[in-house]
């Protein structure tokens, strides 16, 4: 038995969690998800909590079990509470800045880039080199911080470019000279 998936996620007050043939949606303060369940897998709700169950003990269905019950877990806190990732631009003239409905990067590069912001999701600079993307949607949110972070990732040598806020980047030591 997966140990993950035979754990009930816990509903919390003001989040209404609908079970329907072959998806579950889940409506809260910030919004409302939607996912498409396998039919290996049955979702059930009983008084304040959802219970994932597989129907067969094959490797694939018993893969999907764990999967579908973070799925869900996370749905849960992201309409509740949110997600957010924060990401750090390191740099000598590196900034961002936020223009109508685009993310200005201004990145090294000859010309700034502009990323269109997503619908349901928030990007907000708190200073010109910290910039937070928050959402409901645990994937979409750790998708648009890639994206950001794929224009300039972080070398090794200065430690320039953007990286997570919580992201160690290992530096390495440059050429000593010739001796």
């Amino acid at each position: 038995m997966s140990r993950i998936g035979k754990m009930p996620v816990k509903i919390p007050e003001g989040v209404k969690v609908t079970v329907k043939k072959t998806s579950v949606v889940v409506e809260g303060p910030k919004g409302i998800l939607n996912q498409e369940i396998r039919p290996q897998i049955s979702v059930k709700t009983a008084d304040d909590t959802v219970v994932v169950s597989r129907k067969n003990e094959t490797k694939y269905t018993r893969s999907l079990h764990g999967l579908y019950r973070n799925l869900i877990n996370n749905m849960i806190i992201g309409v509740s509470k949110g997600f957010s990732k924060t990401l750090i631009i390191n740099g000598v003239g590196y900034r961002a800045e936020i223009k109508g409905d685009n993310l200005v990067l201004y990145l090294g590069y000859s010309n700034p880039i502009y990323y269109p912001i997503p619908e349901g999701i928030k990007i907000t600079p708190e200073t010109n080199t910290k910039v937070v993307v928050e959402g409901t949607s645990k994937e979409r949110v750790g998708q648009i911080s890639a994206e950001i972070r794929s224009f300039r990732p972080p070398e090794p040598y200065k430690g320039k470019g953007i990286r997570y806020e919580d992201e160690h980047v290992r530096r390495k030591i440059g050429k000593t000279g010739v001796k």
